[in-house]
């Protein structure tokens, strides 16, 4: 009794432990994801408008356009999908209208994937250690800690779908509930990110067929029959969007076959020696896009993307630097192997997100794309936890250590790993892409908002692009006079916003020879890129990016 008793203290302790340790995961994660905000430096056009729609909604139930709780803001006319911006109305009417309140989604998000991640990793594994592993690998992620930082949709929507994946790992267990519970998240974020849209109708369509063996039941197949419905009841608006151009003025944005790819089509076929029946079956748009998505997927499996040199897109990851750890390639490898070689139902369906998971990044152009195949996530973490597992059980049989040696070891490589990453990411990006970012609008238009009283009118440069919504955010504008009051104009399918109030927004390439301040008596200021404004013009500020080169010149003039 005694003995037992002791082993009851013992594991009770353990399992202590592994909680604090949790919780220690977590709050690094939390730290990570809010310390120094809001580095990246500042808010793009994208973070603004999310904020802005989001504080529109909050004041009015209209976003900028006026339109009554729109199921799509139309932004831009890139058509950005709603959750993000209605869950920022929460924070914004708590905190205002903040970096850190537009932010929020996404950083509760990141945490949330690092949950996910434990849990599914103990599901798959069976070892709680490991799985805390595994979770801090998404902590300190370079690819998941850079976008929970940033207000991208992208994160909420990774967030929602891998919920929707880790009921659908749970189903050994309890098949009705969690079934349901995964159609209704997996819904879910087919309005937070576009991604979605292309991998939840594949993974609906494959969820029979990884079921069927307890389809055979009739009450299993009455929920499965449930789930899909709620799925149905969530894209029967999407096929609206669709239908009336919303929905795929994104795609329309990042398809593979633009106009320009026809045109190389028509001509390879005028060029070929080939009869035109067969250089019509080769050159042609469907063969196009298969070949272009095939050799774009590939690329984003290439290790020289994901370990070494990451994406090109500079506000999506730190160039140059790797998206996930080199430490953790060999057991990435070591994982995917293992769950398609003896891996059990579960185990095979975390492979199968992995592998499908690029599949949004590769149907459009730009791969490989951070932001597209973020979906993919958390996988290569989980994936890598069971090569540890594996070759930690290995080694415990003949180790004193048990393989805990190696997991020690393997954390230190992980942590010395993320601190040359959080060093550059803290220190060296936000001086050096400063511009990538359009720093210098909140400056600018702090510098406005204090001597707006001063003006008759304001002239803003597009040189950085959306100067009218940064003006919106950082007063904050009072959405109910913009709605009414903005002028604008559609054109190269692109909503431009060209002036309300005294605010007048004109091209760069308009500023000098464009801008006039008006009639007798009328004082203006002009704010415009380094070196371009007309002659009379008084300069009294220069605002500067974080690597010292000049971002606006701000200028008055007083008409005669």
């Amino acid at each position: 009794m005694t003995i037992y008793c002791g082993r009851i203290k013992i594991s009770m302790a353990k399992e202590n432990i592994l909680k604090m340790l949790l919780s220690l995961v977590l709050g690094l994660a939390l730290f990570l994801r809010i310390y120094n905000l809001p580095s990246p430096p500042s808010l793009n056009w994208d973070e603004v408008s999310h904020g802005y729609n989001a504080y529109s909604i909050l004041k009015t139930g209209r976003d900028e356009w006026g339109i009554k709780l729109p199921l799509i803001f139309r932004a831009y006319g890139d058509y950005k999908l709603p959750l993000y911006i209605y869950l920022t109305t929460f924070f914004v009417a708590i905190g205002g209208l903040l970096p850190l309140t537009v932010r929020l989604v996404s950083v509760l998000s990141g945490i949330g994937l690092v949950v996910l991640t434990f849990l599914i990793t103990q599901k798959i594994v069976k070892d709680k250690m490991v799985s805390l592993v595994a979770a801090l690998l998404t902590a300190v992620s370079p690819w998941s800690l850079f976008l929970s930082r940033v207000a991208v949709e992208a994160n909420l929507g990774a967030f929602l779908f891998a919920l929707g994946m880790y009921f659908l790992v749970e189903l050994e267990e309890k098949p009705r509930k969690y079934l349901i519970l995964a159609a209704l998240f997996w819904g879910l974020s087919l309005y937070a990110y576009n991604s979605a849209r292309v991998l939840v109708p594949i993974f609906a369509l494959l969820t029979p067929l990884w079921l069927k063996t307890k389809l055979i039941k009739k009450e299993a197949f009455k929920y499965c029959l449930l789930a899909g419905a709620i799925l149905l009841i969530f894209f029967i608006p999407v096929i609206g969007q669709f239908l009336d151009k919303s929905g795929s003025a994104r795609f329309d944005l990042v398809s593979l076959v633009d106009q320009g790819t026809i045109n190389d089509i028509i001509q390879a076929r005028q060029k070929t020696h080939l009869p035109p029946v067969l250089a019509r079956i080769i050159y042609n748009r469907p063969a196009y896009f298969v070949s272009a998505a095939i050799k774009n997927y590939f690329s984003n499996l290439s290790p020289k993307y994901l370990f070494f040199r990451g994406g090109s897109h500079y506000q999506f990851s730190l160039p140059d630097h790797e998206l996930l750890y080199l430490v953790t390639a060999p057991l990435l490898l070591l994982g995917l192997i293992l769950v398609f070689w003896k891996g059990r139902r579960g185990e095979k369906l975390v492979g199968w997100w992995f592998l499908l998971g690029f599949i949004p990044s590769a149907i459009t152009r730009d791969a490989p794309h951070v932001l597209r195949s973020i979906f993919v996530l958390p996988t290569p973490m989980v994936l890598t936890g069971l090569g540890l597992k594996w070759i930690g059980d290995k080694i415990g049989k003949s180790s004193f250590f048990k393989g805990y040696l190696l997991i020690g070891v393997f954390c230190l490589a992980v942590t010395v790993s993320f601190a040359r990453w959080w060093q550059d990411y803290q220190k060296i990006y936000p001086v050096y892409y400063s511009w990538a970012w359009q720093y210098g609008y909140k400056e600018a238009v702090e510098f406005v908002k204090e001597n707006y009283k001063n003006y008759d009118q304001i002239f803003f440069t597009k040189r950085y692009g959306e100067p009218h919504e940064f003006v919106l955010f950082f007063f904050p504008w009072d959405p109910r006079a913009y709605q009414v009051g903005k002028k604008w104009g559609y054109h190269a399918n692109w909503y431009w916003v060209d002036g309300f109030d005294k605010f007048v927004f004109v091209n760069d390439w308009e500023v000098v020879g464009g801008v006039e301040c008006g009639v007798r008596g009328k004082k203006c200021l002009l704010i415009t890129s380094p070196g371009n404004y007309p002659e009379g013009w008084k300069k009294i500020k220069t605002v500067t990016f974080l690597d010292g080169k000049q971002a606006f010149e701000i200028l008055e003039l007083k008409s005669d």
